[in-house]
């Protein structure tokens, strides 16, 4: 047995050898590949960089010069050519696709030439679509909040010891409902009483309404009514949520001769429970005609009432796009968490033809986020052609000045 591995033993040494010297090879075959291929990368990476100097573009970071940040949510893919610093466009091979933000987000575009080079112009076709108001057209210091009238009279009746009021009519008031009408009616209270309520009928889709109703306040002698101070308030009725305050007139008694009919024109003024209480918003209009587009940002609100048990809100801003009283489109900001002065900086853009500019408006409401409930309102503005002065002066001066933001502060108005 020992003669036949000593036989064996040499052969064997061979084939050990043999293995040894075929792994060997395999490694310095693989260690040359390897050094190849980064030889033939290199070689590459030199020929692409003499073609990029030689094309004159040296950035490293194409998207480092875009003018339009992309947005965070609801992004997709798109194939245009990037926007440089120099607003050249090129199409690098490693810069062929992008994200893109979505339609209703503001993107730079390059202003394409129309008619409306111009005010002027903008203004004639205003005035000829009925848009504009030569009043408005001519005004150059801003106008202040004009709430309307009413009309009244008052009388005592010294041997009933009874004050006689009579709601005759309002003129001019402000359009409150999506259908650029009111439904106003008027509340009367002698002062500092509260609990004798009297109330005139509703005039529907009426901004000038005639009433011509008497109301009595019985048993109330003439001393005891010189003390007293009469309220009047407009509201607008709204069926299903609650009336809507346009505008109040507080008359003290003791500056009015009572002993004869006395006629009476006050100018309505804002009621304090829904002047400035609510918060006020900032919010920018740009009309673009050429594109037949209309951009509204919302830049801040200020002094929120708080709506949560912390005393602070969750507010959120939503606006509605209507036309003809028909709800269209609808968008809404991001939240901005336990704050009364969110600041958004969020600009949304709407499709509005030229032509449909005289019926439609811009429904914004400011909103309370509430993870367990509803959320509420916190209040609101209309924004149109036949919207409360104020509003109706911002849409007048976004007509007058195309392709041009134009920001106002609005007061909040109660929309719940």
């Amino acid at each position: 047995m020992v003669d036949v591995l000593a036989e064996e033993s040499p052969t064997g040494q061979l084939t050990m050898e043999f293995n040894k010297w075929y792994l060997i090879l395999i490694a310095a075959a693989a260690l040359a590949c390897f050094t190849v291929s980064l030889t033939l990368c290199g070689f590459c990476k030199l020929l692409f960089g003499k073609w990029r100097r030689k094309s004159g573009s040296t950035e490293k970071n194409p998207r480092e010069f875009e003018d339009v940040e992309p947005a965070p949510e609801k992004r997709r893919w798109s194939t245009k050519p990037l926007l440089t610093k120099d607003s050249t466009i090129r199409t690098p091979w490693y810069g062929f696709f992008r994200f893109e933000q979505p339609k209703r987000r503001m993107t730079s575009e390059a202003v394409q030439p129309d008619l409306f080079t111009n005010s002027s112009s903008m203004s004639s076709l205003g005035e000829s679509l009925g848009l504009l108001s030569q009043a408005s057209l001519s005004a150059t210091v801003p106008l202040e909040e004009n709430l309307g009238r009413i009309n009244f009279t008052l009388r005592y009746q010294f041997t009933e010891q009874t004050l006689e009021v009579r709601v005759i009519k309002a003129q001019a008031l402000p359009a409150k409902d999506f259908s650029g009408t009111s439904d106003p009616f008027v509340k009367i209270l002698l002062l500092p009483d509260k609990k004798t309520k009297l109330e005139t009928q509703v005039k529907r889709k009426n901004l000038n309404p005639v009433w011509n109703e008497t109301f009595l306040f019985q048993d109330y002698p003439y001393a005891k009514v010189q003390e007293r101070i009469l309220h009047m308030q407009v509201l607008d009725y709204d069926r299903f949520s609650r009336n809507d305050p346009i505008g109040e007139v507080n008359q003290p008694l003791s500056e009015v001769d009572l002993t004869q009919e006395t006629v009476l024109w006050k100018s309505l003024v804002p009621s304090k429970k829904s002047s400035g209480k609510l918060g006020s918003i900032l919010l920018s209009l740009c009309c673009s005609p050429a594109s037949n587009r209309v951009t509204i940002i919302i830049i801040k609100c200020q002094n929120l009432m708080a709506k949560d048990i912390s005393g602070k809100s969750d507010p959120y801003v939503k606006i509605w796009h209507t036309y003809k009283s028909k709800k269209i489109e609808k968008v809404k900001t991001s939240i901005k968490y336990s704050t009364l002065n969110p600041v958004y900086n969020e600009s949304f853009v709407f499709n509005v033809q030229l032509e449909r500019l005289r019926d439609t408006m811009f429904v914004i409401t400011v909103m309370d986020k509430d993870k367990l409930s509803r959320n509420d309102v916190i209040g609101g503005l209309i924004l149109g052609p036949r919207s409360s002065p104020s509003e109706q002066e911002h849409w007048n001066n976004m007509l007058q000045k195309p392709r041009t933001p134009v920001a106002q502060w609005h007061v909040l108005k109660d929309m719940s």
